[in-house]
């Protein structure tokens, strides 16, 4: 049975950040890339066809805007983050053992796995998330029809 140390807590946090650098940049990519396309075909196209091409472009633009500013959102949440925080209930930066799994309420990324464990990245607006949040150990939730217990929390 794993016991909760700080350092899975660190390094919960390291791959978060890792993960949402990636975002960061390949958005900050795809924005240059979708910009130059767009001013390059600006410059060689003319009629209906130059504006659908246009209008797909400033499409793609607008949604690699938006990736990006969701990627800095929460770089932002996990830069609030102090991983030596005791935690004494399920908060933002806390690390929850329960009887079905590890869960680090900090921003979501899925499943990592850190020193041979799986620990569940989570945002606390995710609906396991808004279940644990407050919560101490002993609590119990229900998720998808499952019972789950708080045995830990750091």
């Amino acid at each position: 049975m794993t016991v909760l140390v700080p350092q899975l807590k660190e390094e919960a946090l390291n791959a978060c950040l890792k993960k949402v650098n990636e975002r960061i940049y390949h958005a900050e990519y795809a924005l240059v890339q979708a910009r130059e396309a767009s001013n390059d075909d600006t410059k060689s196209s003319a009629g209906d066809k130059y504006e659908t091409t246009r209008e797909m472009m400033q499409q793609d633009i607008a949604r690699n805007m938006q990736q990006l500013q969701e990627a800095q959102k929460e770089k932002i949440i996990l830069d609030s983050i102090t991983v030596d925080k005791v935690c004494n209930k399920a908060e933002l930066g806390a690390l929850v053992k329960t009887n079905r799994g590890i869960f680090y309420l900090a921003v979501s990324i899925g499943a990592v796995d850190i020193l041979k464990n799986k620990i569940f990245a989570i945002s606390q607006s995710s609906p396991i998330g808004q279940l644990l949040k407050g919560k101490e150990v002993g609590h119990e939730i229900q998720f998808n029809g499952v019972t789950q217990q708080i045995l830990e929390i750091i």
